[in-house]
């Protein structure tokens, strides 16, 4: 499994995974136990804690998509509730518990094994964030394993989709209003408000769109923005086909129903943007 399709395949599965850890009451519960309390405090200490105490500039950049006010309100204050260490601890627990509900009655080891095996093989060149997590101890669970290498390889597709962004020359709004446009501007009632854009900065950012002529003036996307698009997801794809070279191709036979789980708890309109029509 090489080609990129293989790797926007393998990413539709192992993403709901990961976003379990987003949704699940029992992650909440793990983080509310650690003296956390909030969806975004839970979102951005959870996420960023591999990082170490940082503050708000490095997870602007490696995030990407989110308005820089959105996450000045979270950090650096949130690690005066909770302790990086504290943060990731809570988020394996969380993250573990609702999967070993979801998946009871199915067999994860070999899954699990297959998953991190493709971790281990990625190349964490420039992928700041996907190395930032690599580099934490792995579960000895298979569920936490699981979750683990699934969180280490979304990582990775998400620096390298940032690289392949900044290649296009746009900017965190532009790319989530772009992404928007391509659907008419639908995605945009979800998309802006989870990442924490205002209506001016949103509408600057389809203004500038529009002078590219990758938007049309009712807010959907042109011909070439479509294009444009589909370079960049080409982009994306190919840069996270790595782990997945010489993979056993029966990871797509084990992976199927775990994912399928996952979907019970992760929103089926939600703004990473995944459907379950992807997988």
């Amino acid at each position: 499994m090489t080609e990129p399709s293989a790797a926007r395949r393998m990413w539709a599965l192992f993403e709901p995974l990961h976003a379990v850890v987003y949704f699940a009451p029992l992650s909440a519960e793990a983080f509310t136990q650690a003296g956390l309390t909030g969806f975004w405090r839970r979102y951005f200490a959870g996420r960023a804690a591999a990082l170490g105490a940082v503050g708000a500039g490095p997870v602007v950049a490696a995030f990407f998509g989110f308005a820089p006010a959105m996450v000045s309100r979270a950090l650096p204050d949130v690690w005066s509730r909770i302790s990086p260490a504290a943060a990731l601890e809570a988020r394996r627990v969380g993250a573990t518990a609702a999967l070993t509900g979801l998946f009871d009655g199915l067999e994860v080891g070999r899954a699990a094994e297959l998953l991190a095996e493709a971790a281990r093989a990625a190349d964490f060149s420039g992928r700041v964030l996907a190395a930032a997590h690599a580099d934490l101890p792995w579960p000895d669970d298979p569920v936490g394993k699981l979750w683990h290498a699934a969180t280490i390889l979304r990582e990775h597709r998400g620096d390298g989709h940032v690289a392949a962004l900044l290649t296009a020359g746009v900017d965190g709004c532009e790319s989530l209003a772009w992404r928007a446009a391509l659907d008419g501007g639908r995605l945009r009632e979800v998309t802006q408000p989870a990442r924490g854009w205002t209506d001016d900065e949103w509408q600057a950012a389809t203004g500038r769109l529009r002078e590219r002529g990758w938007v049309d003036a009712d807010g959907t996307a042109t011909g070439a923005g479509r294009d444009a698009y589909a370079k960049v997801e080409q982009l994306t794809d190919e840069l996270a086909a790595d782990p997945w070279r010489g993979l056993d191709t029966t990871a797509v036979e084990l992976l199927a129903p775990l994912t399928e789980r996952a979907w019970a708890i992760v929103p089926a309109d939600n703004p990473i943007p995944l459907r379950r029509t992807d997988v």
